[in-house]
Formats: C-alpha cells, structure tokens, sequence
C-alpha cells in the first residue's frame, strides 16, 4: 500500500485559443478540477507552450513550484512533466490528464490515476494506441456515424442538424442558440457526400429520441 503526503493536479491539453499545448497544474488534486476552478480559481496554474519552442524548463519550474512540489519531490516532479510531455507529442494525443499526481510523506513522486485522449486523425500512424479502443465505452450514435465517415457529436439539444460543411455547422449552432434553441448534435456530412451517408445522417438524427426537429 502507499501512504500519500498530498495529492496535486496536472494535465496537457491542446488550447484553441493559444492554438497548442497547454500544461494546467494545481497544488489540490484528487478531485474533479472544474470543482477546483469553481471554489478556488486561484489555485489554477496554465502554462502556455510555443509549438515551435517547445517546451521550456523555465515553464517546468514553474509550474511545479506553484503545484506546491520543492526538494527532490521539485525535480522528480519537473522530470515527470517532461515525459509526460513527450508522450503527448509522439503518440498524437489530445489530453494527457494526471489526478492525482501525488507526493509521498519521503518526497517521491507517482501519477496515480491517468486519462488519456488521441486525435482520431493520427489513427494512422497511432495503429497500436488504436487497437485498445473499446467503443463501448463511446456514444453508439458516434460510432455508427464513424462508420459512414460523418463528423457527429451528439449534444443534450432538441433541434437535430445536418450540415454540409464543418465551419456551417457551427455557425448553424450558434444561430439555433441565438434565437433560443438548443442544437441536439453537431453533424458535418462533408462536401462529397453519398446518397447513403445522408441517408444514415437522418437515420441517426430520427433515432434520437431528443431531436424534435431538424435543420
């Protein structure tokens, strides 16, 4: 068994905004972050990283200096992000999530619990990370959609949506939200769309029990 002094938080993200990585670090792990970020915002640490830089050991040290980690847990720490840093990069994932990542009363360092993501567009040149994924665990719709090669996300809206174009089908959402409504999906059937994907888009939009209308 292993005894824990304290238990902190760390991931690597891809940031929209900042258009790449992002580290996100907090000295309170073990719980779910968005309840950190809520009660305790101060208490959220972000390093941005410039793609073409790469990561820095300036940014390291910092980050785990406000994780809360000195001494040798600081450097095992700082030695932990690194790697986890380079497997994001070489097995083309999207989220590599550490809660807890913990510290032990002598001031070593474990990754507890794991969570990570990949970019279905790497399956690829990702073929050994791909063979382990179990689709039970996804959305049905999502993955039947997968099979026909259309884009779906299924949402918690009531108006389905079926669009030719992925920039179209987000400026379609926001319009079903401006005007009060709420999308039930996001679904790009692509420029070269056959008769039997769109068939398949409706079927799956029909086959939700939410959807009570679709444009």
């Amino acid at each position: 068994r292993l005894y824990l002094r304290r238990e902190a938080y760390f991931s690597i993200l891809m940031d929209r905004a900042h258009a790449g990585p992002i580290l996100v670090g907090s000295p309170s792990g073990g719980m779910a972050i968005e309840d950190v970020a809520a009660a305790t915002p101060e208490l959220i640490f972000t390093e941005r990283i410039d793609i073409q830089e790469g990561l820095t050991d300036e940014a390291v040290t910092r980050l785990t200096k406000n994780m809360g980690f000195e001494g040798q847990a600081a450097e095992e720490c700082e030695d932990t992000i690194k790697k986890l840093y380079k497997l994001f990069l070489e097995s083309d994932a999207t989220l590599v999530e550490i809660n807890p990542l913990s510290e032990t009363p002598d001031g070593h360092v474990f990754v507890c619990d794991c969570k990570l993501n990949f970019d279905d567009n790497a399956e690829w040149r990702q073929a050994e990370v791909f063979t382990r994924r179990d689709r039970a665990q996804e959305d049905p719709r999502e993955v039947e959609a997968a099979q026909y090669d259309l884009n779906y996300i299924g949402l918690d809206g009531s108006i389905g949506c079926l669009v030719n174009g992925a920039g179209l089908a987000m400026a379609t959402m926001d319009i079903i939200k401006l005007n009060g409504g709420s999308p039930a999906n996001f679904l790009d059937v692509g420029g070269g769309a056959t008769k039997e994907q769109v068939q398949k888009a409706f079927e799956i939009l029909n086959g939700d029990d939410k959807v009570k209308a679709i444009l």
